[in-house]
């Protein structure tokens, strides 16, 4: 089994996130500088993993990436498969003679193997990873807070506007 370096950088990241265990959210450029890894190449892997659910962006000047989950949520074969796809995958042996005894034994050693594999990355999970140190899942604010926020801010706004509107007179 061969890491691609997208898994590989994937893994890192995620990890740095966990170790640090911080409430604030994590730069990447911080990731792409500590662990040299080209910023553009770390953006779009962690975008990857949020649309899996493993990472969390925040937007704005305050914004980065913080964890999804629990670090005892969060398994080696999630932040793999958020990059490279589905891990378990047919070998590619030749087609023309894909049918023949001896293919399909080691077909079949293949799939045993990468199975076990998977099951394995899968039992590892963050937690026992960064040694035990729980880190729980960052609470995210719902959209009705955020609507609120909003609708104060932007009343909050209006009054401004019109409170100059009144003094330039």
């Amino acid at each position: 089994m061969k890491l691609t370096r997208s898994a590989s950088y994937a893994l890192v990241a995620v990890g740095h996130i966990a170790r640090i265990q911080s409430p604030d959210p994590v730069l990447a450029k911080a990731i792409a500088k500590q662990y040299r890894i080209p910023l553009d190449y770390l953006l779009k892997i962690l975008q990857q993993l949020v649309r899996a659910d493993v990472l969390r962006s925040i937007r704005g000047p305050r914004g980065g990436f913080l964890l999804a989950r629990a670090t005892s949520r969060i398994s080696l074969l999630q932040i793999i498969e958020a990059v490279d796809g589905p891990f378990i995958e047919e070998p590619t042996l030749s087609t023309a003679h894909s049918d023949t005894p001896y293919n399909r034994r080691v077909t079949a050693v293949y799939q045993q193997a990468t199975k076990l594999a998977a099951k394995t990355l899968a039992q590892a999970n963050l937690n026992t990873l960064t040694g035990g140190k729980s880190q729980p899942a960052p609470k995210k604010t719902t959209k009705k807070a955020k609507t609120k926020k909003t609708a104060k801010t932007k009343k909050t706004k209006k009054k401004a506007k019109a409170k100059k509107k009144k003094t330039r007179r």
